[in-house]
């Protein structure tokens, strides 16, 4: 078997082409609710997979499939691979505050999740990620808590909270996905690049809530990217931050008219009173009727040509094999 899975990607003006990753086919699992593959559900198949010897690809055919997905940091290297992102859909409708059946206490935000990713250097592609719980509270869909974590052509669909980037330090990379939530829904601290996406708001609120740890130089950069909202949404911000040290930075990204002219909330908390100090939120020659900066809150930042240049893939990604999988 040779399953190529190729990246297109572009940052400021330089464009890079993904290298191919190929298995043999005894390092493939199918996985088919009609009885058709090697597994009926794709945790049976994660279960199963042996990744001590190589990474190993599980191939999921079309189906909607009601599952809370675990991937323990025993499984470094795995691939999920969709038949067909619109029609291969892993859901679940957990929410913060909901029972827990498995114990005694009730799910937290972390614990939400449709799928948890624990394991290291895990790739994803051609998915649908949902949590469909949207009647109130948070509901992460994803919750990506692995290093060198990579999803490519992907759905990541929620309301509130809908994806969790876990890990201080960690890198995390995001190119041609959709995106949609309500607030805060695409929050956490870890260092994630986002190339090519498309991000709905479906509420006035937030989009980002980032936590950047102090001394991170890179929090969540947008390359590229697309935001969109519903009819009905006309006040977003492009962020607030949930920590002190909080990063975000969009660059050469179209703005829609939802973002509201300030672009940034300071995010009132008694915990941390002046976040504002220590927060960079930055942008970069984007466009589109959202992206007008006269009216941007004064502690933002317009980032100079010279000050952009640092803002490249070779610059935020680790130069190891996961920089090489990258370009």
């Amino acid at each position: 078997m040779k399953y190529i899975l190729v990246l297109f990607f572009c940052v400021f003006s330089n464009v890079s082409f993904g290298a191919e990753l190929k298995l043999d086919s005894d390092k493939k699992l199918i996985v088919a609710q009609d009885g058709s593959g090697d597994f009926k559900t794709v945790q049976a198949a994660i279960d199963a997979a042996n990744t001590d010897e190589g990474a190993v690809e599980i191939y999921i055919k079309k189906g909607i499939y009601k599952e809370k997905l675990v991937i323990l940091s025993s499984k470094p290297g795995l691939k999920l691979i969709g038949e067909d992102k619109e029609n291969t859909i892993i859901t679940n409708d957990d929410y913060s505050g909901k029972p827990n059946p498995n114990s005694n206490r009730n799910f937290g935000t972390s614990d939400s999740y449709t799928l948890l990713v624990r394991a290291d250097d895990v790739q994803i592609e051609n998915l649908t990620i949902e949590n469909s719980w949207c009647e109130k509270g948070q509901a992460v869909s994803l919750c990506a808590k692995g290093n060198r974590f990579i999803i490519r052509n992907s759905n990541i669909l929620g309301c509130q909270d809908t994806l969790l980037t876990d890990g201080d330090g960690y890198y995390q990379y995001y190119e041609n996905c959709y995106i949609d939530g309500t607030t805060d829904f695409i929050f956490g601290p870890a260092r994630a690049v986002f190339v090519d996406c498309t991000i709905r708001s479906k509420k006035d609120s937030y989009i980002t809530a980032a936590s950047t740890p102090e001394n991170q130089e890179f929090g969540y950069v947008f390359f590229n990217c697309v935001l969109i909202a519903d009819a009905n949404v006309t006040k977003v911000f492009l962020g607030r931050p949930w920590r002190p040290y909080a990063k975000t930075v969009f660059i050469k990204s179209k703005l829609g008219s939802h973002i509201l002219p300030e672009g940034w909330n300071p995010w009132a908390d008694e915990r941390f009173p002046d976040k504002t100090k220590t927060t960079f939120y930055a942008e970069y020659k984007n466009k589109g009727k959202g992206a007008k900066t006269n009216k941007r809150v004064s502690w933002s930042h317009q980032l100079t040509k010279e000050e952009a240049a640092k803002y490249t893939l070779k610059n935020i990604l680790p130069k190891d094999d996961f920089w090489k999988t990258i370009r």
